[in-house]
């Protein structure tokens, strides 16, 4: 049989996407993972590198187009690390997603026959990124370049306007860069730890139309503040704070723990659900808040909430979800491990009126062994964990609660189907999932399910 050498021209016909968005396609048997690659293609594939199993492979031509494909419209999409999937219809991107969640659980979790709904597409799969951390940096040529980093690198793509993001983002781009040359501040350098400007990291709260502009630099202040001040307040509509966060380590983490107000207000002010919600720095909050919403939304209706349930909210965050759903609750209790988060949480309580929600700073055994101490049982749990999913001992801690169900909301289906089957194995099964696209053009899919406890 013939093996595939590196350099190689092959042709392949494209049969799937990987979960980092890439096409997928066999030759002799070995799958090729190529880039930019739509299903239904037949491409011409030069191979970048042979493994044991795959193989890596670009397009070098385009035999015949899959009808899914279309013209990238964004000129950075090739070298950016921001978007993969601009080149199919947005139709196809949500079939490669719903499939994508449905062979992570039929496969790694063994669960046939699952009913799905159908996945929820965002209304508007641009201009939704409510937040923007663009590196600063100097091409070859001396001129300033701001963006994003190139896929699995940290060299930046200049990226002088994204169709991910609102066009605010872009009249504070624009003014930044005009203010650089009479600031005489200069870009920060990784390798040498030289430079001030670190960052430029902007916020708009979607609902309100209130912006933020945070320069993150190595240092206490920039040179010209006021100058900076004058030219956002001039061209960034809603402009409501502009800050400086220092951030002097030597890390690729963003933000520095210090910040100060150049001008406005320390936060701005965004609604969810319902709920008002400030946003300073450092706070975490949903990326895409109008699918964010829709998200909560399927969450509370698998919730099945009729206002005698105690609801425990785990990896509670800011308190958002838990928050959300507090007004068709008994009562809400919030556990989060990160203190700014709790502190976060109480004040969003605080300010919308809610009395019947409580935050805890600990982690799920602790939680878990208060309210057994209190002689309290959650009637419903939310489980919402970072990427990893759920360490075994947290699922058989939640499962001890015996409450009558549970709602996992899950960012990552491989870990997500993991988690389904420790938990149905331990009695609680999966009813139902829907699938969310929360980051358009991105490759994350978030997916919603409801397990319930099985009747002895």
């Amino acid at each position: 049989m013939d093996t595939m050498k590196k350099n190689e021209l092959v042709e392949i016909t494209i049969t799937g996407y990987t979960a980092e968005g890439s096409g997928v396609g066999r030759w002799n048997g070995m799958a090729v993972f190529i880039p930019m690659a739509a299903v239904g293609d037949v491409l011409e594939v030069r191979i970048l590198k042979v493994a044991k199993t795959h193989a890596f492979g670009k397009i070098e031509r385009i035999l015949s187009p899959s009808p899914a494909r279309i013209e990238p419209d964004c000129p950075q999409f090739a070298q950016c690390g921001g978007c993969v999937f601009r080149h199919i219809r947005y139709e196809e991107e949500l079939r490669a997603k719903e499939q994508r969640v449905r062979d992570a659980v039929e496969r790694i979790g063994g669960f046939t026959n699952l009913p799905f709904r159908p996945i929820l597409g965002a209304l508007q799969p641009d201009g939704y990124r409510n937040k923007a951390q663009l590196p600063i940096g100097r091409a070859k040529d001396g001129s300033l370049t701001m963006g994003f980093y190139a896929h699995h690198s940290h060299r930046i793509v200049n990226c002088p306007s994204c169709k991910l993001q609102p066009p605010s983002f872009q009249a504070a781009m624009e003014a930044f860069r005009a203010w650089v040359p009479l600031s005489g501040d200069e870009p920060y350098e990784e390798a040498t730890s030289k430079g001030r400007l670190r960052h430029l990291y902007l916020r708009q709260a979607e609902a309100t139309g209130e912006a933020m502009a945070c320069v993150v630099v190595n240092g206490n202040g920039v040179h010209k503040e006021d100058e900076l001040v004058r030219l956002l307040r001039e061209n960034v509509p809603g402009l409501k704070s502009v800050m400086v966060n220092s951030n002097r380590e030597r890390t690729n983490v963003v933000l520095g723990k210090k910040n100060r107000v150049v001008w406005g207000q320390d936060h701005i002010t965004d609604r969810l659900c319902g709920l008002d919600f400030h946003i300073s720095p450092l706070s975490f909050y949903q990326v895409n808040r109008t699918q964010a919403e829709r998200l909560y939304q399927q969450a509370a209706d698998y919730a099945g909430l009729t206002g005698k349930e105690t609801v425990l909210d785990l990896y509670c965050g800011t308190g958002t979800i838990g928050l959300s759903m507090a007004k068709k609750a008994k009562r809400v209790i919030g556990v989060e491990v990160v203190a700014p988060a709790i502190e976060d949480a109480h004040k969003n309580a605080e300010r919308n009126g809610i009395v019947n929600a409580e935050f805890l700073c600990a982690d799920a055994a602790e939680a878990a062994a208060k309210l057994e101490a209190r002689g309290e049982r959650p009637d419903v749990i939310i489980i919402d964990p970072p990427r990893k999913g759920c360490a075994p001992e947290l699922l058989h801690t939640v499962v001890q609660m015996n409450p009558e169900r549970m709602v996992y909301v899950s960012c990552d289906p491989a870990t997500l189907a993991r988690d389904m089957r420790i938990l149905a194995d331990l009695g609680y099964v999966p009813q139902e999932l829907t699938p969310v696209d929360m980051f358009p053009r991105t490759a994350h899919v978030e997916t919603v399910v409801l397990m319930s406890k099985v009747k002895e």
